[in-house]
């Protein structure tokens, strides 16, 4: 599936998503950010609504589980509660939000080399934009990756208008408050799966930070520069790529490079000069930066020391995100319920419990939603923790 954000199959699915929900006698709102809000009301209306969600819009190779599985519940819950006919005590809705649009402008910015790109690297650009985490128009302005017919990319805001879901209310929780958040999730890793589980608790989100690292070295011939007398930026980043990970390794955290470009570019000529994306990440924000310094550190060893005649290197943070950490009362209600859910089942974890608590890995609209109200999470089972790929699964019994 690539149902990139406010594509003209994203226009579908958030028309479906709008036709079921009023459906289901919801209150369908829509805000300058393209968020989508389906309230069923309650005895006290006045009431902010408990709500559910997370976002129908895919990575270009997304799966059909990512964020596509949290609306689908939500608006399953909304359902069973028409068809009973049940009247809560306050409202409660499903919110599908536009998600999928600052990752790939942020790739754009990495490989243009521009300086604005950075700015604002958020991963969930309208929640962020609703919990006031970054301005309207920042996230207006975001472009899309590939250039249309006349080499032009379109803003966010374009493409909103253009589908018809660039909505008049406003993009703010003051707006649109809400009482609490439950996003039901894919893992997209492979814990549960592997310890034969059913349910993570989710606790909070772990904290990442992204940086573009440019080595810096001088271009030589491949045939006439013997070892001793090279500056080559290519096998100087290979050497830190491999040292972030052994550092992540032994501080308990992650390490990723997803992004790596050599100038000149030529088979028989050093690379002059070499840019790369690092991703770090930790559950705790002091072993974060403990694993920042320690990279700090060590690539200018490597890069002074290690690669003959020595190489520059340089950092630019991207984005820093701390640690999460949900509400305590969220959890203990997913808790509550996953205990009660998985009862009946048979056992099949080692330790004899079918949930267990987590930390993700990865961000999410709950992210920022938990700034702005109490949050919390639920995890299912991904088969072979794989996601961002056509072959993300969750089998139907762990909806």
């Amino acid at each position: 599936m690539a149902r990139l954000s406010l594509n003209d199959a994203d226009k579908q699915v958030r028309n479906w998503f709008r036709q079921t929900a009023e459906s289901l006698n919801c209150r369908v709102s829509v805000d300058q950010m393209g968020n989508v809000f389906a309230i069923r009301p309650g005895r006290n209306d006045r009431a902010p609504p408990v709500m559910m969600g997370s976002h129908l819009d895919t990575q270009p190779t997304g799966g059909r589980y990512d964020g596509i599985l949290g609306v689908n519940a939500g608006l399953e819950v909304l359902k069973t509660l028409d068809d009973n006919h049940v009247e809560t005590a306050g409202p409660v809705g499903c919110v599908n939000w536009t998600k999928y649009v600052v990752e790939n402008a942020l790739m754009i910015k990495l490989i243009t080399n521009s300086e604005e790109g950075a700015r604002f690297p958020v991963m969930a650009v309208a929640s962020a934009v609703w919990s006031g985490s970054i301005p309207l128009d920042e996230g207006w302005s975001l472009q899309e990756i590939t250039p249309n017919e006349q080499g032009r990319r379109r803003t966010m805001k374009e493409e909103l208008e253009r589908i018809g879901y660039l909505g008049d209310t406003l993009a703010s929780f003051k707006a649109i408050p809400f009482a609490a958040h439950f996003e039901l999730h894919i893992e997209q890793g492979p814990i549960l799966e592997d310890e034969r589980r059913k349910i993570g608790v989710v606790q909070g989100v772990q904290a990442f930070k992204w940086f573009e690292i440019t080595v810096k070295g001088r271009d030589s011939h491949a045939g006439t520069t013997p070892f001793e007398a090279r500056r080559d930026a290519l096998l100087c980043a290979a050497k830190l790529i491999v040292q972030s990970n052994a550092a992540a390794k032994e501080l308990g955290g992650l390490a990723t490079t997803g992004i790596l470009e050599a100038t000149p570019g030529s088979i028989n000529t050093m690379a002059s000069e070499v840019k790369f994306t690092l991703d770090v990440r930790h559950p705790s924000d002091e072993k974060l930066a403990e694993l920042e310094k320690r990279c700090r550190a060590e690539f200018h060893q490597l890069a002074s020391k290690d690669c003959e005649k020595g190489c520059l290197v340089e950092w630019k943070q991207l984005i820093d995100s701390p640690a999460v950490v949900f509400h305590k009362d969220c959890v203990a209600a997913v808790e509550a319920s996953a205990a009660d859910a998985l009862e009946s089942l048979p056992m099949t974890a080692s330790d004899g419990r079918l949930w267990k608590y987590m930390t993700s890995g990865a961000g999410h609209d709950s992210c920022y939603t938990n700034k702005r109200c109490p949050t919390s999470m639920i995890f299912t089972p991904t088969r072979q923790g794989i996601s961002h790929n056509p072959q993300e699964y969750c089998s139907p019994e762990n909806w």
